[in-house]
C-alpha cells in the first residue's frame, strides 16, 4: 500500500487535495512501522478473562519535524503517539552549496533514555539530516535512539548519512536512483513542500 500511496503523491497530475490526503495516508502507516523499532518492556496487564503478559513502549517519544515540509507527517504520528513531546528545526539548504543552515530552534528537553522521532519527507543530499542528527547529539541523544522517517529518499543522501551515523534507524517507502544538477532526487516528485502547501 505505501508504493501504491507513493506512486500518487508522484504523479505531476496529482491535485493538491489528494496529495495532502495521500501524503497523511503515508505519514499514518510509516508512524505505525516505527513502532517496530522502538525499545520496548514487558508488562502485566489484566484481561477481561485473567492476567497476562503484554507490552509497552519503554521510553518516553519525541518528535522532531524539520520545517516546513515534514509538517505534513505530524498529524500522522500523532494518531500513534498521542503523549510525544514536540521540537522543531528550521533547516534552509542552500541552493548552491547544499549545505543546511539552521534558522529555527525550539525543542523540549530530552533524555538521554527517549526515543527520538526525527520528521522529514525527502532525503535528498542528505546534508540537513545530517545536521539534525548533528544538533541532537549536541544535546546528548544517543545515535541509537534516534529513529529518522521520510518518504523519499536518495541513494545518495541515505549512504551519506549511514556512513556518518550507522547506528541511526532509517526508514523510508523509497530510494531513488539519483539526484539532478540542482541536487532534486530523480525520478522523485519535485518540491514535496511546494506541492503540499501550494507554493508552486
Amino acid at each position: 500500500m505505501k508504493n501504491v500511496l507513493l506512486s500518487i503523491l508522484r504523479d505531476k497530475n496529482t491535485d493538491i487535495k489528494k496529495f495532502r490526503e495521500t501524503a497523511e495516508k503515508l505519514a499514518y502507516l510509516l508512524a505505525g512501522e516505527v513502532g517496530d523499532y522502538l525499545a520496548k518492556e514487558n508488562v502485566s496487564i489484566i484481561t477481561p478473562i485473567t492476567k497476562t503478559k503484554a507490552i509497552k513502549l519503554k521510553n518516553n517519544i519525541v518528535l522532531i519535524p524539520i520545517l516546513r515540509a515534514a509538517l505534513s507527517m505530524l498529524p500522522g504520528f500523532l494518531k500513534f503517539f498521542e503523549y510525544a513531546n514536540i521540537g522543531f528545526l528550521g533547516l534552509r539548504r542552500d541552493e548552491l552549496t547544499a549545505i543546511a543552515n539552521l534558522y529555527y530552534k525550539n525543542l523540549p528537553k530530552i533524555k538521554k533514555s527517549d526515543s527520538v522521532i526525527i520528521l522529514d519527507p525527502m532525503i535528498a543530499t542528505g546534508g540537513t539530516g545530517l545536521k539534525a542528527i548533528e544538533i541532537l547529539k549536541d544535546l546528548g541523544v544517543k545515535e541509537e535512539n534516534i529513529v529518522f522517517v521520510s518518504i523519499i529518499c536518495s541513494k545518495y543522501g541515505v549512504n551519506k548519512i549511514k556512513k556518518s551515523y550507522p547506528k541511526v534507524k532509517l526508514i523510508h517507502v523509497q530510494v531513488d536512483s539519483k539526484l539532478n544538477t540542482k541536487k532534486y532526487i530523480v525520478p522523485g516528485l519535485g518540491d514535496f513542500g511546494d506541492r503540499y502547501f501550494g507554493t508552486l
